[in-house]
């Protein structure tokens, strides 16, 4: 059972959950990135960055039994937080297309570099499987 909450009585929430009650068997996913399989961080920017690091994070969920509608939390590290918010219509398809609309509670942290140098986006979350 997942439910998300979003009150009337704070700003409407827009590709993210205020908040979300889940009861189930949690699966934590590591931090992905743009890495495509041979270890590059694929090129064009950090909406292609964004939908390769999303494939890799719902990837790991589906091989521990999840599918996207089972995220509950996802924190997102920008490298250019400028960059991202300017291509935020465009992230945001790439969200519905790739995990549809039903939105986790998130954050988007700014952060000097990540591990990878070429790096733009890491994406983290915590699923929770009926």
């Amino acid at each position: 059972m997942i439910e998300r909450i979003n009150p009337e009585t704070l700003a409407r929430a827009s590709g993210f959950s205020h908040a979300v009650r889940a009861a189930g068997t949690t699966v934590y996913l590591a931090g992905q990135t743009g890495m495509d399989p041979s270890g590059a961080i694929v090129a064009g920017g950090v909406v292609t960055q964004f939908a390769q690091a999303l494939g890799n994070l719902i990837e790991a969920l589906r091989a521990a039994g999840g599918e996207p509608a089972h995220l509950t939390k996802v924190t997102i590290y920008i490298v250019d937080v400028p960059a991202y918010r300017e291509a935020a219509r465009e992230i945001g398809a790439v969200w519905r297309r790739l995990a549809g609309r039903d939105y986790p509670a998130a954050a988007g942290i700014g952060v000097a570099r990540l591990w990878d140098d070429d790096a733009l986006v890491e994406i983290e979350g915590v699923a929770v499987l009926p």
